[in-house]
């Protein structure tokens, strides 16, 4: 890492170098261990270090301090955690996709259901026995979508090599850094299918580069649907999710992991259906994922997204699988319940089961005012970002809802990354 202009040189001086042993993992990632400052004689300072594993004994070099901890880069592991493992990827450590190639996968399954919990405890305030985090069927080879990107390639200098503008790379963030970007030849984490079409993708991009084509950035899209690869962001592509064959267009937002979406939609599916609920409504609702995948186990099923074009999706694919109990419209969540008090008597709140996942942002307040208001029996809180989903959990708390279950999946192994489903229902 390059030194910052305005280096804070406390606690410790650019470039220090400290050894210390890495106590636990932070929700990014990163090992977290404390040291004692000059002058202390208890370990209270936090010091941040990528690629670490708790109980190791390290040695790091500080890039940077901040008003309560530091940052630091990995020297040497001292003394390994029982479950390090080699990472199979070359590129571990530089390329920012994935944290956890150095840990046995049984391990980061209990992490990560540990995060969960510890996020309970401090942001939501209760002990809640979190469940055991569902493993990825495949934790390698699984990713069905990537988009790796590329800078415009610079000149070459007067007198170089003309050729060495095919030499621009193409892949993801380098670890640490914003902009800049770690040459990715091969995935690790994606399916086969997408890493042989890699290779000609990348090739003709050089080809391209080096006769001028690129003026700027990019970004590429590489989407397997069932063993074909498009890279085309407006091709229709169909993925697979148990007996239902579900259409989309490539650029639009899907599961990544094709392999464990049976389990997880059954799972939302079935606590959707524990509620009691006769009628269930998805909201941000995508292309019918949840709400299809649901369908059976309820009398009637409502969907709402803000894509229009998804919504259209859904209605296809609601009638390519024979599902006639669905309905799909577009508009913003935050406004579902006021369609609904159309349907009326259908979907009465203390016979209806809410789906939600939103994006990682979380739910907007004018949506769960109007959740609220509205009261369903149930809901089914889906997220890939338990920080913001645990957040929005206080606020059902206070709004007479009990929290049931707790479950996360590895839809991304490798990565710090989780999916969790909350599952709530009304109390008052």
């Amino acid at each position: 890492m390059g030194r910052k202009k305005q280096f804070i040189d406390q606690p410790f001086a650019y470039h220090q170098e400290l050894e210390l042993e890495i106590a636990t993992l932070t929700n990014l990632g990163s090992g977290l261990g404390r040291i004692a400052l000059p002058g202390e004689t208890e370990a209270k300072w936090v010091v941040m270090v990528p690629f670490t594993l708790p109980g190791e004994r390290v040695r790091v070099r500080v890039f940077r301090n901040h008003k309560n901890f530091s940052e630091a880069d990995l020297i040497e592991v001292l003394t390994p955690s029982p479950h390090r493992v080699v990472a199979p990827c070359p590129l571990f450590g530089r390329c920012g996709g994935c944290q956890y190639q150095h840990l046995a996968y049984p391990e980061q399954l209990t992490w990560k259901q540990r995060q969960v919990g510890e996020l309970l405890k401090h942001m939501a305030g209760i002990e809640f026995p979190v469940a055991p985090t569902v493993a990825s069927p495949k934790d390698y080879g699984y990713r069905s979508k990537i988009t790796p990107h590329f800078n415009p390639p610079r000149p070459a200098a007067a007198g170089a090599n003309p050729a060495r503008t095919q030499e621009v790379p193409i892949g993801f963030l380098r670890q640490g850094t914003r902009f800049d970007i770690v040459d990715v030849p091969q995935c690790k984490i994606a399916t086969g299918p997408i890493n042989a079409r890699l290779t000609d993708v990348r090739a003709g991009i050089r080809t391209r580069a080096a006769a001028g084509a690129y003026h700027r950035g990019a970004t590429v899209l590489l989407r397997d649907a069932n063993g074909v690869v498009t890279t085309d962001f407006e091709a229709v592509v169909t993925e697979s999710v148990g007996d239902l064959k579900l259409h989309f267009l490539a650029r639009d937002f899907f599961q990544n992991n094709p392999f464990i979406l049976p389990a997880f939609t059954s799972y939302v599916r079935d606590q959707a259906a524990a509620t009691g609920a006769r009628f269930l409504v998805d909201a941000y609702c995508g292309s019918g994922l949840f709400a299809l995948t649901a369908a059976s186990a309820f009398e009637r099923v409502a969907g709402i997204e803000i894509s229009e074009s998804s919504i259209r999706f859904a209605r296809e694919n609601a009638t390519a699988n024979a599902i006639t109990n669905t309905s799909f419209q577009a508009g913003d969540a935050a406004s579902i319940f006021a369609g609904l008090a159309e349907q009326a008597p259908a979907f009465a709140a203390a016979d209806t089961a809410v789906i939600i996942d939103p994006p990682r942002k979380g739910c907007d307040e004018s949506f769960l005012r109007q959740l609220f208001a509205y009261g369903p029996q149930g809901v089914v809180y889906v997220s890939c970002d338990p920080a913001t989903q645990i957040r929005d959990l206080t606020h059902f708390l206070a709004a007479g809802y009990t929290l049931t279950a707790a479950q996360p999946f590895d839809l991304f192994p490798q990565t710090r990354h989780l999916e969790c489903v909350l599952t709530l229902r009304r109390s008052v």
